[in-house]
């Protein structure tokens, strides 16, 4: 039998061996944000302090609630990035590729707010910017820059999604001075409790699409409905909105918003812009899945240590790496005025794809966990549905490229 020798009498207790020093989470693994210059990087940094302190602690309360966590505006206020990546008018500026990691950033600790944040930025103030007279944009923007007066984005409604371009419901008839709106907006983010609507409508005379500024709180005919009942994305507000000879003035008529190519120089920005968010969730799905592995025994050891885990942790970083490579280039060609409506459907149809690879694979490295929100990762699983669909789907987005690069359209 083999015995433990005795310890020598006053021979000195064998040191304790200290805890292993583990890497930290770290889904910039090409180290993208180092591409910024200083300013632009102390930017970036400022935006994960916030939603890391600010955010991060509170979002699954506001997400079970299905509310939005309002006590944290007056802090996102003083980021002033109101008006990211566009020029004057008291917009932040800013290159668009820093533009694009805030976004994602903001969707590497949830989803919603990052949505909140892009409706109003990408859409509201993006919709002025790129089609507003000179008056609009000195009247409007400032305001909404300093996020004073929040916006929405109304494109999409209960019985016109994809077939946007082949004809809207909603209908604009010129009267005098003014404009009649008559129509639907349906998941339509921000809409119940913002400022500002962007409504686009089929003008009855020449069966074109035209843009709208809308003032939710003091137009007549015009009211919101909240949607109840959703399954994710839930800390961002959709709604219904309903218009009833619903008058807007015509110098609220966006200038240059008069066709569905005006819409679309908007949803280019917009679906690029989605992948950009669409990287941002499997971020915060990857960091949150690998802590959770790095901590959580299982036989005596962290299931990190697992060939099968490992491989899957692999795999995920891989796709965040492959969606950012992606996302940078097309901020690269945005910049140089070369982006088209295929670059950026590619994108968001690649990354989205990519997303609900890798939030599938956080939530089953969690095993049971992976359902329940105190563990983040289910969050991440359930928002991941909403940015794979919205802003153009899947399909949608592989047949614009498909049509640029056979020179056949196969729409209907």
């Amino acid at each position: 039998m083999v015995t433990t020798p005795a310890p020598i009498a006053g021979a000195a207790a064998p040191a304790k061996k200290a805890p292993k020093q583990l890497p930290p989470p770290n889904s910039d693994f090409y180290e993208f944000a180092e591409t910024l210059n200083a300013e632009e990087q102390a930017v970036l940094k400022q935006v994960r302090a916030f939603m890391e302190t600010k955010v991060a602690p509170i979002i699954n309360k506001y997400w079970i609630e299905d509310s939005f966590p309002f006590e944290v505006l007056p802090a996102f206020k003083e980021l002033n990035i109101g008006g990211l990546g566009m020029q004057g008018y008291g917009c932040r500026g800013g290159s668009l590729l820093l533009s694009g990691l805030v976004a994602m950033e903001l969707a590497r600790v949830d989803c919603s707010f990052a949505g909140f944040f892009g409706i109003h930025n990408g859409m509201a103030i993006g919709s002025i910017y790129a089609a507003g007279s000179e008056e609009q944009k000195q009247k409007w923007l400032p305001p909404m820059a300093r996020l004073e007066k929040i916006g929405c984005y109304g494109l999409t409604e209960p019985l016109v999604g994809s077939g946007a371009s082949r004809g809207l419901m909603t209908t604009a008839k010129k009267e005098g001075d003014t404009w009649v709106l008559n129509g639907q907006k349906k998941w339509i983010g921000n809409s119940p409790w913002c400022d500002i609507s962007i409504i686009w409508a089929r003008d009855v005379a020449d069966n074109e699409e035209k843009g709208f500024i809308v003032e939710n709180k003091t137009t007549p005919g015009f009211s919101v409905e909240k949607i109840h009942n959703k399954i994710a994305f839930k800390v961002v507000q959709n709604g219904l909105i309903t218009m009833k000879d619903c008058r807007v003035p015509a110098e609220n008529h966006l200038q240059s918003g008069n066709s569905f190519r005006d819409t679309a120089r908007v949803l280019r920005t917009l679906r690029y812009l989605v992948a950009w968010q669409a990287t941002g969730c499997q971020m915060g799905a990857y960091e949150h899945a690998l802590k959770y592995a790095q901590e959580r025994l299982q036989f005596g050891r962290p299931i990190a240590s697992f060939q099968l885990i490992q491989d899957l942790l692999a795999r995920m970083l891989a796709n965040v790496t492959a969606s950012q490579c992606m996302v940078v280039r097309t901020a690269q060609l945005s910049a140089e005025g070369k982006l088209g409506d295929h670059h950026a459907a590619l994108a968001k149809a690649f990354c989205t794809y990519r997303m609900r690879e890798t939030v599938a694979w956080a939530r089953e490295i969690l095993g049971g966990n992976g359902i329940s929100t105190d563990y983040n990762v289910a969050r991440f699983f359930a928002d991941a549905e909403v940015i794979y669909n919205y802003e153009g789907t899947y399909q949608m987005q592989n047949l614009m490229v498909g049509k640029a690069i056979t020179g056949f359209s196969a729409f209907v």
